[in-house]
């Protein structure tokens, strides 16, 4: 058990810190309701520590203190000279007599540093009108809040309902998660919501988050310069139902593309229609010979066979070397009717996505 009691003219604190044999870390954190000097509050830390290994039946139990004062005296070392010191440590004393296995050692103040952070925390908080607030519904919305909560290596984390520990981040660190995430080397440029989802799957957490996300991305230059302008109104969707993972594919090309790279004009995308994964590649040309190594090489060779893939009706889609991998390996080719659109949606949809996406990284202005 490590133990610290801290105390200035504003208030006085207590943090206690239990670390268990299999490596587990207790953390507790107290206000003290009376000014008092610093070895009271060293004594007061030590005693509310003492009555919680009690309560747990906490033994064999080492205290570590880093007040050389109030350990010496436990250990009969120094006398006791102060008449406000005696009672506490007579009480000390008496708490230690019913645990039995108590060790008591001096530890010097940087290797006590979480118990150190606790007190000094605990001694800032006041209330104004001196009361605990007597509202049930408030007290218990506290206590559930503070078991999600763990201090453990001088950093805070929270249980997700997951059981996964979130780091909790400071607001110079959480600035910097949102822009890297967001529209550094790992960023998508995605709305507030994934941008929130996304950070969180990283293992980063704090209390306003979504909001902070949502901010940052209506802010977003990029995202302002080639948002969609949407004047249609809302339409009923009809999805395409699929029974299992990778079961079709809707094939589409985009392009051509402006400021090619290495000449790539074009890009080949296959969406699932269960999972909505993508698989894309950049092409030089078209060609039916590259449609169909690509439905062999990253579909078929990685997903399996699926059972029918959409395309539209141009001539990469609808050609011989098709119709003999179909016969080849038993799946089956659907074209989507001429001149309609919506017949091949998902492709459609994922292809503007994509496009969105690649101007908000690239391009710097919408007309790019």
């Amino acid at each position: 058990m490590y133990f610290d009691g801290a105390s200035h003219k504003e208030g006085a604190g207590a943090g206690v810190v239990f670390v268990t044999s299999e490596g587990e870390v207790l953390s507790y954190s107290f206000t003290l309701t009376q000014n008092c000097s610093n070895n009271v509050a060293e004594y007061q830390t030590l005693i509310l520590g003492l009555e919680i290994a009690v309560d747990a039946k906490q033994l064999p139990l080492k205290v570590y203190g880093d007040s050389q004062l109030v350990v010496n005296q436990l250990l009969d070392l120094y006398e006791v000279k102060k008449p406000e010191l005696l009672p506490y440590h007579n009480y000390v004393k008496r708490l230690i007599g019913w645990l039995g296995d108590v060790e008591l050692e001096h530890l010097p103040r940087k290797d006590n540093k979480q118990a150190d952070a606790l007190a000094k925390l605990a001694s800032t908080l006041s209330m104004t009108d001196k009361e605990l607030p007597n509202d049930l519904r408030w007290r218990t919305d506290t206590r559930r809040r503070a078991t999600c909560f763990i201090y453990y290596k001088g950093t805070l984390y929270r249980r997700s309902f997951d059981g996964i520990f979130l780091r909790c981040l400071s607001d110079n660190e959480k600035v910097q998660a949102i822009e890297e995430t967001h529209s550094e080397a790992c960023g998508a440029h995605q709305s507030g919501p994934k941008l929130h989802f996304r950070i969180k799957r990283m293992g980063y957490y704090w209390p306003t988050m979504v909001k902070d996300c949502i901010d940052y991305a209506k802010r977003c230059q990029a995202c302002q310069f080639h948002a969609n302008l949407i004047h249609q109104p809302p339409q009923p969707l009809y999805p395409t139902i699929t029974s299992w993972s990778f079961d079709a594919w809707g094939l589409d090309v985009v392009g051509p593309l402006t400021k090619p790279s290495r000449g790539h004009l074009y890009i080949l995308a296959a969406t699932d229609y269960f999972s909505k994964w993508v698989e894309a590649v950049p092409l030089k040309e078209v060609k039916k010979e590259n449609v169909t190594d690509f439905i062999r090489t990253h579909i078929i060779y990685r997903y399996g066979v699926p059972r029918h893939i959409i395309t539209d009706n141009g001539k990469p889609f609808c050609n011989s070397l098709i119709d003999k991998l179909c016969q080849k390996f038993g799946f089956k080719q659907r074209n989507s009717s001429k001149y309609y659109a919506a017949a091949t949606g998902l492709a459609k949809a994922f292809n503007k996505t994509f496009c969105n996406l690649l101007k908000k990284v690239v391009a710097k202005s919408k007309r790019d």
